[in-house]
């Protein structure tokens, strides 16, 4: 049931048991200081009672019972320590990783559906609410009830009635939390939802400071902001105010069973069906009862309010990963697409497509912005999947091959490339994790790396800061063109390598280029036509649609969209100042 309910492993749900046995053991040993101060006072009373002296030796008995008992309960306490805390984030870690590789896994359409900040509260806030429900409250719910019910067991068969008289009134403080419960859990989502509303805004302000402060807009951002703090601040004070009146009047409840127990306990005193001794045992063992079901109703509240992170973690789970066969191996490397249908946000994106990326060549994708060529080349790196039709490579549909075995034959450089607040050796070795140093240095060589890492104040060891914040554009695109020939893979993925970037940075990027896409299929995107005159072939598309096809010379003769744009774009350079 716990691995099911909690997302457990089997070890994750193995631990958990041993720390509620635990936990268990650990409440019951803190029952013997309570009977070893009722024999003290057995003791010391009947002395008294019967005139006799008393006898010294047994209080040195029991005074060494209690320095037993005291020991017997640090050694339980340690014990539930190392199987309740340690064990739990042991398993909040593993399912920290097992989220993290989940949404590795998933295709880029759920990513566009969930916001960034939602995944982190995915990663970080509810797997500690994982790693909170196993040190904190599922072990101790457990064991606090079980060790109640066990001393109370134990005491009925000492008086039944005496034993009820302590749980008479349980069944109405569980009810009052119940009834809590249901008006909980609506508070209990928009709390959530507000708290991510609040991750949404910090990020975007975050994000956007260069622009805020740029525009003068910080005090109209600042606004959004400043209103989803207070938006999470009275939802926070509803679900803690709501929910701690529930509470305190379920422990009033529940504390009433003490004035019972002493009515009952004296009512059976006057009757003589009861020995003032055992009248005062219950009264004794009783609060210490009430002490563990008092922390049981503080913690149901907090469990049910957890549980709808967990909803949202199985929520997770569910959705689909990209699947296929690790065991294909690919010796040809043709590309062919045929009658493809690709829908984004229920809009066509591309329709019908259908055309032949011959392997060994480079192949060109022009259009108009919004004619979907970044879309098809992600398409090809089976980022999505299409909604019919087939793409194949060297035969094998890449609907039927696993994503990373797919990854292993194309690399890719994008326009917007992204690094890591590490040094430039790390960030190229991400293009093959296994590489050496000598072999990281000769891709950064051939991408033309050599005078950016000469300047660099540590050279190879140079932390480059947060998405390479301290490298130009052009230098970011080497590292990344560095990355792509260091994993030396049969098809190359470029999307506007060259895109805005400065005459000098532009000649470096183009040689670059020059050595990754030798003897390898390439597919390259580009708006500035005059680069892909070299091209083996020109696919032209225009609203999601195959227009033309053919080399530069045969497009310009036809005198269609590709002529058009390369005319337009020819007179706009030449206009330019």
């Amino acid at each position: 049931m716990f691995k099911r309910l909690l997302m457990l492993s089997d070890v994750g749900n193995k631990n958990l048991i041993q720390a509620t046995v635990a936990c268990i053991i650990t409440n019951l040993t803190l029952m013997l200081p309570f009977i070893i101060l009722l024999q003290v006072m057995v003791l010391l009373i009947n002395p008294l009672i019967n005139n006799v002296p008393i006898n010294k030796n047994d209080l040195w008995i029991m005074l060494a019972f209690g320095v037993l008992a005291a020991l017997l309960f640090l050694y339980c306490y340690q014990r539930e320590y190392k199987k309740t805390y340690a064990s739990a984030f042991g398993q909040a870690a593993n399912t920290r990783i097992e989220v993290a590789e989940k949404i590795r896994k998933l295709p880029l359409s759920f990513f566009n559906r969930k916001d960034l900040s939602e995944l982190t509260t995915n990663i970080m806030g509810d797997c500690s609410t994982i790693e909170s429900m196993l040190s904190h409250v599922i072990p101790q719910i457990i064991g606090y009830s079980f060790s109640s019910i066990i001393t109370c067991s134990l005491l009925a068969f000492y008086d039944w009635r005496m034993a009820g008289a302590i749980l008479c009134t349980l069944p109405l403080s569980l009810l009052i939390v119940v009834v809590g419960k249901m008006i909980e859990k609506k508070l209990s989502h928009k709390h959530i939802e507000s708290k991510l509303a609040v991750s949404n805004e910090v990020q975007e302000y975050l994000d956007g400071i260069k622009i805020i402060k740029g525009f003068g807009s910080s005090g109209e951002k600042f606004q959004k902001l400043d209103k989803a703090l207070k938006n999470m601040m009275w939802a926070s004070i509803k679900f803690e105010g709501i929910g701690g009146i529930f509470v305190t009047l379920s422990i009033m409840m529940l504390q009433v069973g003490l004035g019972v127990v002493v009515l009952v306990g004296v009512k059976l005193m006057v009757s003589g069906s009861l020995a003032p001794i055992t009248f005062l045992a219950f009264v004794i063992i009783s609060s210490r009862i009430y002490s563990p079901l008092i922390s049981v109703l503080t913690l149901l509240p907090e469990l049910f309010h957890m549980l709808v992170s967990i909803e949202r973690m199985k929520s997770l789970n569910k959705e689909s990963v990209m699947e296929g066969r690790d065991d294909v191996v690919l010796n040809d490397f043709t590309i062919d697409i045929n009658h493809i249908n690709f829908s984004y946000h229920q809009k066509t994106v591309i329709h019908d497509l259908s055309c032949v990326i011959p392997s060994g060549k480079m192949t060109a994708l022009v259009g108009p912005s919004g004619s979907g060529k970044s879309t098809l080349l992600q398409l090809i790196a089976r980022f999505w999947d299409v909604d019919s039709g087939k793409i194949s490579i060297g035969g094998y549909d890449i609907k039927d091959v696993d994503p990373e075995t797919l990854m292993r034959y194309m690399s890719f450089v994008f326009q917007n490339v992204v690094l890591f607040d590490d040094t430039i050796l790390n960030n190229i070795r991400i293009g093959r994790h296994n590489a050496t140093d000598e072999e990281v240095m000769q891709a950064a060589k051939k991408a033309r790396c050599d005078e950016l890492i000469a300047r660099l104040p540590n050279g190879w060891n140079t932390l480059i800061g947060e998405n390479g914040s301290k490298l130009s554009g052009g230098e970011r695109q080497r590292i990344s063109i560095a990355r792509a020939l260091l994993k030396n893979a049969p098809i190359v993925l470029l999307d506007e390598a060259t895109a805005s970037l400065d005459p000098e940075n532009e000649v470096y990027i183009q040689q670059a280029i020059a050595e990754l896409v030798k003897d390898r299929t390439v597919i390259v995107i580009a708006h500035r036509l005059k680069t892909v005159i070299s091209a083996d072939q020109i696919i032209v598309l225009d609203k999601g649609t195959l227009v033309e096809q053919g080399s530069y010379q045969q497009l310009m003769d036809n005198n269609q969209l590709f002529a058009k744009l390369y005319k337009l774009q020819k007179q706009t350079f030449s206009l330019a100042p």
